[in-house]
Formats: C-alpha cells, structure tokens, sequence
C-alpha cells in the first residue's frame, strides 16, 4: 500500500479503518468529496473478502425496488431507508460500469460483472482509490482515541492516527482470515455503543450426522427447502441447490434458509426436501408405478436408480421401512403412497448454524438507535461514523448485503467529508 496524497504529515480530514466493501468506497466517496482521506488497512491487499464474495463471481447488488429489496432486510430496514435512497442499487450499477466493470443481471435480479470475476470489482475500486489521491496505510487498528465526547483518532500497531473524523468499516466476525475478526465492535463499545449479540448468518447448518455424512458429497439440484420452527407455516420455502456434508447441509439454499434460522436457542428446526418438486404426488405415483413394473423381477433397491440419485437409493430405502429385496410388484399401494409421501417431504432435522466465522455475513452489531440513519453517524461519539457489516443490519442472499455495505458507505462518506471540510474551513 503506497502514500497516493502527498507528504504522508498531512493531516487527513477523514480515516477510515476497513479496507472491505464499505471502506474501499468510502475512501473513494469521500475523496471525491475534497477530503484529504487516510484509509487504514489489516491485510497485505485491499478488498480480501469481497475477492471471495459470491464463490468468486461478486453478486454486487440487486437490481431490485426498494420495496423488494426491504422484503429481503429482515435486521434493519427501516434504518436502511435514507442511505438506500441516497445510494441506489442502479446507482451501484451506473458507479462500477463508469468504472469499466460490465455488469449483467441473472436470475432473481441478481447483478454480477459480465466476467465473472469479483477481481474486476476489487480492482475497478483500487483505481479509483488511487485516481482520488487516498493515501492507504498497512496497519491494525487497535482503538479509538477520543477527547471531549468525539473521537478524534486511532491508535494502531503502526502508531497513531487524528482526523475530525472517522469511519469505522471494520466488518462482523465471519470470514477471519480476511481480517474480519470483531475489532470493530470492540472499538466500537469502548466508546459507548451497544453492540447487540452476534451470531451466524447464511451459514451452513449442523443437521443429522448419520444421515448427512453417508451422502457427504452429494449434490441436490432443483430441489424444494422447506423449514420449519416447530409451526404449521414454513419459515423459509424455495428451489434450487442443497450439498450435504459429513456436518449436515450446505449449498446456496441451505445459505439462504439460515437467515430465516435466528432463534435455536427456544425453536427446534426441521427441512423438509421435495426431491421431485415438478411433480406433484399423483403423478409421482404413476411415475412410481411405471418404475416398479420396468423393473418387477429385480429388487426394490435397484427400482429406484431411474428416480432419485443412487447416493440417495439406500437412505431412501432404510426409511421407507421396505425390504431392500422385496419385488416391485410385491409391494402394497399404501407402501407404494408412503414412498411418494417420503420423496416429497424428506425430512432432517436441523440441529444448529456451523460457527460464525464459516458464515457469509454476521447477524448483529452495533445497535442502530444510536446511529443517525441519514448520516450514519454516531449519536454517542461526535465525529465517529459507521459503514457496512458492523451495524446491526443484514439481508438474505442475493446481492442485498453488498448494496447495504454500498449505501452506508456513501452516506457515512459524504457525510464525514462534509463535517471535516466545515471544520478545516473553521481553522483555516
């Protein structure tokens, strides 16, 4: 990381400790907003997390209303109003095509680069960062100095740091070994603020281990994920992919169904799979049916190799409670109904997340009734600003964390700059 704004004496009007989503942005926002802009980072490289985002790809956004995309915000939505109306989803899409990223929208309205690489988005705010004259430093920071209700520093293992104000941009607790370990929240309670309790979010779930680890490995294509909490409604209901591991279930449906899973500390969760979802149980009866008489001399644990995926054939077969060798044509209508009944709802039940620092993103942070939502600026702390994962405000999958980390940034940004570039225009 190199000196990009002159004589590293300079005093910056804005720090922003983070270099992830949020703070990359921040630094650039702010920047072009005529502040002097120190950007403080952990890691050898910038962006280190947001290079892994989306299995690589980066699903940067969703090209979505702001109706839709609150309906996807079950922590903090209507926080999120100001800063997702000063910073759009097509304004994050307008941004990094300037930036001469192609994008492209897939299903669901989710928007990645036309080339599939999250470098190209990484890389499109690196030359920004530099292009805007913000100077980045290698360092950890280790805590807020402050002095008279604002807090008017850092203290880092490479030394101190004063500006009239800072963004803190550090990110949650998942993902560590991109730098993403909670010092964020620890500097963050130093100076007063609440930090409500952390846990897992889009994270794979512990389930059966006898059950999964026999099928460890398999992959479930265009299935149907329903789970439950204990009541007659499904908390979360969709199709797509399922992966069992030797721990339980992985995938992007079981990712998407654990942020729907908050509360396994008083509810008991259970996922029902409907391996064939595009049929519904009449017709997967006759289909049945068509198979046992294609395959009557043989025995029931080779009649099902047609139907469902042979990793799947003995786990099938042990709770359908049929004999592996009873003959197709032996088997009674009510044992034949209940194997359909089986293959529409095959249950696991759910035992707990896989911890924190697997998961996508960290559900919890600091406490947003002591956060401006327009500026995103400290009510405790004067001149201590917050952008991306560290507040108490996330999404399901989609690309809807990403725009959250993108809009507090812009309004934490313009905001700093604006306060610091009135206080330099006091001194001066």
């Amino acid at each position: 990381m190199n000196n990009h704004y002159g004589s590293s004496t300079t005093k910056p009007d804005v720090t922003v400790i983070g270099g992830g989503a949020a703070g990359m942005l921040a630094s650039c926002v702010a920047a072009d907003s005529g502040a002097r802009v120190l950007l403080l980072e952990r890691n050898d490289r910038l962006g280190k997390k947001l290079s892994i985002t989306g299995k690589g790809r980066c699903n940067l956004t969703n090209d979505c209303s702001e109706t839709e995309f609150m309906d996807n915000v079950p922590t903090g939505g209507k926080f999120l109003h100001s800063s997702l109306d000063g910073f759009k989803p097509r304004d994050v899409m307008s941004l990094f095509e300037s930036l001469g990223v192609p994008l492209k929208v897939e299903r669901g309205a989710r928007v990645f680069p036309q080339s599939d690489r999250a470098s190209d988005i990484v890389r499109a705010l690196e030359r920004h960062i530099c292009s805007s004259g913000v100077h980045t430093k290698r360092c950890r920071a280790l805590e807020l100095i402050s002095a008279n209700g604002r807090v008017t520093g850092v203290r880092t293992d490479g030394g101190a740091f004063h500006a009239p104000t800072l963004i803190l941009a550090t990110g949650g607790k998942s993902y560590p070994e991109t730098g993403s370990t909670g010092d964020g929240y620890d500097m963050a309670g130093a100076v007063g603020h609440r930090v409500t309790q952390l846990s897992a979010s889009l994270v794979p779930l512990v389930a059966e281990p006898g059950i999964c680890a026999g099928m460890q490995g398999l992959t479930l294509k265009n299935v149907r994920l329903s789970v439950y909490d204990g009541g007659k409604k499904p908390v979360f209901e969709d199709i797509g992919e399922i992966l069992f591991t030797h721990f339980g279930l992985s995938g992007p449906l079981t990712l998407s169904a654990s942020a729907h899973m908050r509360e396994f500390a008083c509810k008991r969760y259970h996922a029902l799979i409907d391996l064939k979802p595009a049929l519904d149980e009449k017709k997967l009866d006759l289909r049945i049916l068509r198979d046992f008489e294609k395959y009557s001399n043989r025995d029931f644990s080779n009649a099902l190799n047609d139907l469902i995926c042979r990793a799947l054939v003995p786990v099938v077969i042990g709770r359908s409670g049929i004999p592996p060798g009873a003959k197709p044509h032996s088997i009674s209508r009510e044992q034949r109904l209940g194997l359909g009944r089986l293959l529409k709802a095959f249950r696991i039940d759910i035992s707990g997340p896989r911890p924190i620092d697997e998961a996508i993103i960290t559900s919890g942070g600091v406490d947003l009734r002591e956060v401006n939502p327009k500026t995103m600026e400290s009510k405790l702390a004067g001149g201590l600003y917050f952008a991306g994962e560290i507040l108490d405000a996330d999404a399901y999958t989609g690309g809807f964390n990403l725009q959250i980390a993108w809009s507090t940034a812009y309004a934490a940004a313009r905001a700093a700059a604006q306060s610091a570039l009135a206080t330099r225009g006091k001194v001066h």
